[in-house]
């Protein structure tokens, strides 16, 4: 079977990605920085917008803009995997396969990610409800201003969302 992606260049699209067996590597403050550290690199050498952004222990949710003329987020993905599995420390990776061994891989993230092109301003919207709601979902926060590890409190400034938003709109 052929994996086929969706690609329209210039767009923003979100984005899930997901650990190892759902492995918490994110509940951990140097794997946090890691990442971080990593997106800013990857995006120095191969540019977009990082629009939203919400990191939880076993997953991430983002959506990104990118450049004109531009439609490649799965090598940007393919970069940021690898570097962040590359530096990560021993003791976040999983035990590996023999399959996993003979193609030379690390059991750090799961094979694949899900991408979605937003559509309109009313998708965009949506979308970032949801990065945004997502640590109250899950149960990791009693509020998304409570979540330390996402772009809420950016939305705030820009007046996007009041401070005491808390939950999801109907748009």
């Amino acid at each position: 079977m052929e994996y086929r992606r969706f690609r329209l260049t210039g767009a923003t699209y979100f984005f899930t990605v997901v650990t190892f067996e759902r492995r918490p590597l994110f509940a951990h403050a140097d794997n946090v920085a890691l990442l971080g550290d990593v997106l800013r690199e990857v995006k120095a050498r191969r540019p977009f917008t990082l629009d939203a952004l919400v990191l939880l222990p076993d997953h991430l949710h983002c959506l990104w803009t990118l450049p004109e003329g531009d439609d490649d987020f799965s090598t940007r993905w393919m970069s940021i995997k690898r570097e962040f599995t590359r530096r990560c420390a021993p003791e976040y990776k999983a035990a590996v396969s023999d399959a996993r061994r003979a193609k030379r891989e690390q059991a750090v993230w799961q094979h694949r990610f899900w991408e979605h092109c937003i559509r309109d301003q009313a998708d965009f919207q949506r979308h970032c409800d949801y990065i945004h709601w997502n640590p109250v979902k899950h149960g990791y926060a009693d509020t998304p201003a409570a979540w330390p590890h996402s772009t809420f409190q950016r939305f705030v400034e820009r007046g996007v969302y009041p401070p005491d938003w808390c939950g999801m709109t109907n748009t």
